[in-house]
């Protein structure tokens, strides 16, 4: 306590005096009628009234008014124009030209007689150019404009083709265009001036970012199998980022069929997209196919280097999806795999935590001579969850060795008619490797050892009897592995005689890539033993060495008398023609001319494998399929049945013979037992708008039976793919394409498709015959057909993934 007084405070002891921050006023909108710029012939001005004549030009904010005549009083914003209106702008872009109209400026609304008009267009050079994907024209004895942009149409049509003969028309007594949609009552849909559908209600977005709930148009189609097909799809427009679409057929020989299609599309590479199909089958016993089949996919990043993803299928029956999936290659599919991960990496460091599940059908259920049924069979694993953490190749500070792991925990599962785990199987699996990578005139060596340490809680207890039985005693698996990587220098040489440029026109390089890889794996003694999963459990002993060598020719125009240019030829594309074409493309994305710079020819690689260890450290079993990771890693076709030393020759020819034809041929030729084992041949041929594909598969190779003990034991199929088609889906005139799948082995037809389509101006047709032929569970033919409507969309069953084109 004191009765000093303190002492005077100086500006420096006086706390800084808080900021200054200007009055928020309220801004009055712009009132884009007080700011007009008047271009006329002769004007005269009374009172603030305009007389306007002669190539009247009024422009106001980001709207034009053109006209022959016009009266404009400033004060009421009244405007009467005669001769020649046109009225422009708007955030879409509106364009209305009259006869004669009313406006006031002040308010944005009007009455305009004997009009045409667009949406999304606008003129530049004496040309349309559509400025969105949602344009369309109309045309009406009145247009009442109720708002900036709100109009009536009364007596009129609405089309997305160019004026005055389109090519399909809406008509109707009345529209209403607002800034999000166009609508009409009682219109009916016009195609080449034929009345051929009424519609009782209809609309169409104006605003390119909005979308809009409604029903599609009903779907009509005949099938040999189904009978005659109605469908119906409802479209919810959730928001701007999420939709669902529901629908139903009806097969009038075989009941009912329902889907659904769920789609969100996040930021960046986010989106879910969820679908359902499903039949409740009439037909009773074992006719029935019903089934249904649920799809999910999604992913979320949550940063840069973490992400979750998911890819899940259910499907309740192999015969369902056999039998009513429109796309063969799916209908023909035997193997789903589901799974659910998340990953994060850092530093050259990945951890994934996965959750899997692998479903197989392995034999398909079929009836014997005596009228039995043979039950199909189907494998199921399972990885709940799997845990992994791996690391790319690095340094061990400045002594040149590198080092990389993989570790993996995991809980698995195998469901089969024959075996059966009891409960989960835990599996840890420890890999690391140290290398020491050398680069000396051309020559890469990479020498590198590595170990692994597997353990298994449960094992298995035989393998030479066909059922394998399970056991609950646990085992290790350990090993040493030793491998030798080398790549010798490439050789090449450039062939630029006069002989070569004549025959050729161009100089050729050829280079040749020798390689060859030496393993050694030993210390897995009990092969027999191990419960298999998935491609870790197939690990071996083993002592091999794979040699081969990469031929390629490049092609090297000779020097031109021109430099290269841009090609901007494009195919005639009526049906975009009213957008896509009309809309300002820059020249630098217009793709290089073909040819301008050196191209790889012929590339060729040869490879084989020795095996020094003919019997994989006696983990080879004599009249069996046996697959092991070395093998599985160096073809996908099985050729070990016994002891060998040599592995089939594999040949992979691939050629580029021009812009227009590709060649590849696959083979794997054994040359033990002097057969390919697998041939298959690839040909595409394309030259304007004609294209040809041409595919032939021949597999000679041991089949599952050598592990599933069934009486057949060889997998033998001959099969060969034809496509033939001269057009394009917007190709104006007409297109036609087919293609077909041939079982050789048999003589049989497996599918074909014949698809043609006539494309007028803006709006075109397309029909589809197709035939199934899977054996006893689908024998069909069905038709299809598809209206597309330029900027407007398609309707009917013929859907763009099962085009030709």
């Amino acid at each position: 306590m004191t009765t000093k007084a303190p002492p005077q405070a100086t500006a420096e002891d006086l706390p800084e005096a808080p900021p200054q921050y200007p009055v928020a006023r309220i801004v009055p909108a712009k009132d884009e009628a007080s700011d007009i710029k008047i271009l006329a012939d002769t004007q005269t001005t009374v009172a603030g009234h305009f007389t306007l004549d002669g190539s009247v030009v009024i422009t106001y904010g980001d709207r034009t008014v053109e006209a022959d005549h016009v009266e404009y009083d400033r004060e009421s914003g009244d405007l009467v124009a005669t001769g020649h209106l046109v009225a422009t702008g708007g955030t879409n872009q509106e364009r209305i030209e009259a006869s004669h109209g009313t406006m006031n400026l002040k308010t944005q609304t009007g009455r305009f007689y004997d009009v045409k008009g667009s949406v999304g267009i606008k003129k530049k050079n004496s040309r349309l150019v559509y400025t969105n994907g949602n344009p369309f024209l109309f045309n009406g004895r009145l247009v009442v404009k109720t708002g900036p942009q709100a109009y009536d149409v009364y007596d009129g049509s609405v089309t997305s083709c160019a004026l005055p003969h389109p090519d399909w028309i809406l008509s109707a007594g009345h529209f209403n265009i607002d800034g999000e949609r166009a609508r009409a009552s009682n219109s009916i849909f016009h195609l080449v001036n034929v009345p051929v559908l009424y519609l009782p209600y209809v609309t169409h977005a104006v605003d390119t970012e909005d979308r809009q709930s409604g029903f599609l148009i009903p779907v009509i189609s005949q099938s040999s199998s189904k009978g005659l097909i109605i469908g119906e799809q409802v479209y919810l427009a959730i928001n701007r980022s999420t939709d669902l679409t529901v629908g139903a057929e009806y097969f009038s020989l075989r009941g009912y069929s329902q889907m659904a299609t769920f789609r969100f599309r996040g930021r960046n590479d986010d989106f879910v997209r969820a679908h359902y199909s499903g039949l409740l089958d009439r037909l009773q016993g074992s006719a029935n196919q019903g089934g249904e089949d649920f799809l999910l996919s999604g992913r979320h990043d949550f940063t840069p280097h973490t992400r979750v993803a998911t890819d899940v299928e259910y499907l309740s029956s192999f015969t369902y999806r056999a039998a009513f999936s429109e796309s063969f290659n799916q209908a023909v599919s035997s193997d789903i795999l589901s799974d659910v991960y998340v990953t994060h990496d850092h530093d050259g460091y990945v951890a994934t935590g996965l959750v899997d599940r692998y479903q197989g059908l392995k034999r398909i259920a079929s009836v014997a001579a005596d009228g039995s049924i043979i039950v199909g069979q189907q494998v199921r694993i399972f990885h709940v969850p799997s845990l992994d953490l791996s690391s790319v190749d690095h340094a061990l500070g400045r002594s040149g060795f590198v080092w990389n792991f993989d570790v993996d925990a995991s809980g698995l599962k195998r469901v089969q008619p024959n075996f059966q785990t009891a409960g989960v199987v835990e599996r840890f699996d420890l890999h690391p490797e140290l290398a020491y990578p050398l680069n000396a005139g051309g020559w890469h060596l990479r020498p590198s050892i590595g170990a692994r340490e597997t353990y298994y809680n449960r094992s298995r207890s035989s393998n030479i009897i066909p059922n394998p039985t399970e056991s609950t005693a646990g085992i290790n698996r350990s090993d040493v592995e030793i491998q030798v990587d080398a790549r010798a220098p490439v050789i090449e040489r450039t062939f630029d005689s006069g002989f070569i440029r004549r025959v050729l026109g161009s100089d050729v390089k050829h280079t040749v890539e020798p390689s060859v890889t030496y393993r050694y794996v030993t210390g897995i003694n009990n092969f027999a033993n191990i419960l298999r999963f998935d491609d870790r459990d197939l690990a071996s002993n083993t002592n091999e060495l794979e040699y081969g060598v990469t031929q390629r020719l490049f092609l090297r125009p000779r020097a031109r008398k021109a430099p290269c240019t841009t090609d901007a030829e494009q195919i005639e594309n009526p049906l975009l023609s009213s957008v896509d074409s009309m809309i300002d493309t820059p020249t630098d994305s217009v793709a290089p001319q073909p040819g301008c710079g050196t191209r790889e020819w012929i590339t060729w690689r040869l490879t084989q494998k020795y095996f020094f260890n003919p019997t994989f450290g006696g983990a080879v079993q004599n009249g069996r399929r046996n697959l092991f990771d070395s093998t599985l890693d160096f073809s996908g076709i099985a050729f070990l049945t016994e002891p060998r030393e040599i592995s089939p020759l594999i040949s992979r020819l691939r050629m580029r013979a021009s812009e227009k034809v590709d060649f590849e041929w696959d083979v794997d030729y054994d040359t033990g037992a002097k057969k390919f084992t697998s041939s298959n041949v690839f040909v595409d041929v394309h030259e304007g708008v004609t294209f040809a594909g041409l595919s032939y598969a021949r597999l000679n190779a041991p089949g599952r039976s050598y592990s599933e003990g069934i009486a057949s034991a060889v997998s033998d199929f001959s099969q060969m793919r034809v496509l033939l088609g001269f057009g394009a889906p917007t190709r104006a005139g007409l297109s036609v394409a087919g293609n077909a799948g041939l079982d050789l082995n048999v003589g049989s037809v497996q599918y074909a498709a014949l698809q043609t389509s006539y494309n007028w101006d803006c709006c075109g047709f397309s029909v589809e015959y197709r035939k199934y032929e899977l054996g006893s569970v689908r024998n069909e033919n069905v038709y299809r057909f598809n209206i597309t409507l330029a900027n407007i969309g398609t309707a009917g069953n013929l859907k763009r993934a099962e085009r030709l084109f």
